[in-house]
């Protein structure tokens, strides 16, 4: 099906309902994540740095290895369980689960003897990368909702995940909360831009009102035209997250802010940002199913419904931060002893130092929640979480 085709079935599912329009959230779910047509289902193979865009992983083996430090203390915590279940959801191409599973194989076999690495991915496109890249290792696929509730020992755990569920847009008009939907135009134009229209009306659900008494912002406050987006779906998620865990812990890593930083009255038009081969720009409406589409996360939210799910915060800190805690700084501080080339060198620490850059992947934040834990486990700290020396 090419693009226009797309369009045209999105056309005619906004036509088939009453008002004709969808929520900007129905539109954004769908353009990601058709099963045939949708970006994850087509063009996500491109992720990297010749994509449209690149993640930790896609730096070295360093982030996964550093990731696996810190499971492996958490593996002690818990108390050496067997087995001991990590579940990746959205894994990407596989990278990550590589470096995770090599470094645990080459120096806690202890560890890797007994551990269950299960894969949760939506897209089939990148579920059939994953299976190739790591067929050589045991490791287990399937859906959020085929996991047996309560049965999880160990760690769940997501990279740029919760950046990528769909958003309900909203605008304030007078003190009041409007919700962006999507529509279909009357102009001939035969562009993609042209193709939708936004269109202003009453909130479709109650919850987009509930989720700021949550956050505890008066939305009532802010100006007439200000406009963001509230994520829904990652309440959903984590509530079904925290359902399959019976013991230990959730890592959720992304990019994001506190709920007061994420609705500051100055950042008045969201986070919303679309990614197309290497360029970045905000129009979700172009590029339709060719397109990355994704927002910052905000982890107040992630937090305070945690607590509803019956997760305990354990810390929020930066990766930055959290990568040093776990020994990253003596990576970078060893290279100078190595017997790497000059070039080599310089490659690999400047690689090293975009994991840390504050304006960029350093600034990712890192929340850790844990859920069941003995007061005897609760009060041990996490490598990641102390304050790096």
């Amino acid at each position: 099906m090419d693009s226009i085709t797309f369009i045209n079935e999105i056309i005619r599912c906004i036509g088939s309902k009453v008002k004709q329009q969808i929520t900007f959230a129905q539109y954004m779910d769908t353009v990601l994540y058709h099963p045939s047509h949708g970006y994850y289902s087509t063009e996500a193979a491109s992720i990297g740095k010749e994509g449209d865009f690149f993640t930790s992983v896609h730096l070295g083996a360093d982030f996964g290895e550093m990731l696996a430090i810190q499971f492996v203390q958490m593996w002690d915590i818990l108390g050496k369980p067997a087995p001991f279940t990590l579940v990746e959801i959205g894994a990407g191409q596989g990278y990550l689960a590589v470096d995770i599973l090599n470094y645990l194989q080459q120096h806690h076999t202890d560890l890797f003897t007994v551990l269950k690495y299960t894969i949760v991915e939506k897209s089939p496109l990148l579920k059939q990368v994953q299976q190739q890249k790591l067929r050589n290792y045991p490791v287990y696929w399937c859906n959020l909702e085929e996991i047996e509730n309560n049965s999880v020992v160990g760690c769940i755990f997501s990279n740029e995940l919760v950046d990528a569920l769909p958003v309900h847009q909203f605008v304030v008009e007078a003190g009041q909360l409007k919700e962006v939907y999507v529509g279909i135009s009357s102009s001939v134009q035969s562009g993609d831009q042209d193709r939708f229209v936004e269109i202003i009306d009453e909130p479709s659900t109650p919850k987009l009102l509930q989720y700021f008494d949550l956050i505890e912002i008066d939305i009532s406050s802010y100006p007439t035209g200000y406009r963001s987006e509230i994520n829904l779906a990652a309440q959903d998620w984590l509530t079904q997250v925290s359902d399959k865990l019976q013991l230990g812990y959730i890592i959720t890593i992304d990019y994001g802010y506190p709920a007061y930083r994420y609705y500051n009255p100055r950042r008045s038009q969201g986070t919303l940002q679309c990614y197309y081969q290497h360029r970045r720009h905000s129009n979700p409406y172009i590029y339709v199913g060719k397109q990355d589409i994704t927002t910052h996360v905000d982890f107040t939210a992630l937090e305070r419904w945690g607590e509803t799910c019956g997760l305990v915060k354990v810390g929020f800190t930066k990766q930055s931060l959290f990568l040093m805690a776990l020994g990253l700084g003596e990576r970078i501080a060893a290279l100078s002893d190595s017997n790497l080339s000059v070039s080599d060198i310089l490659r690999r620490r400047d690689s090293l130092h975009q994991l840390l850059d504050p304006m960029g992947l350093g600034d990712f934040g890192v929340l850790i929640q844990s859920k069941k834990l003995t007061s005897t486990q609760a009060v041990q700290p996490l490598k990641g979480l102390t304050i790096p020396i």
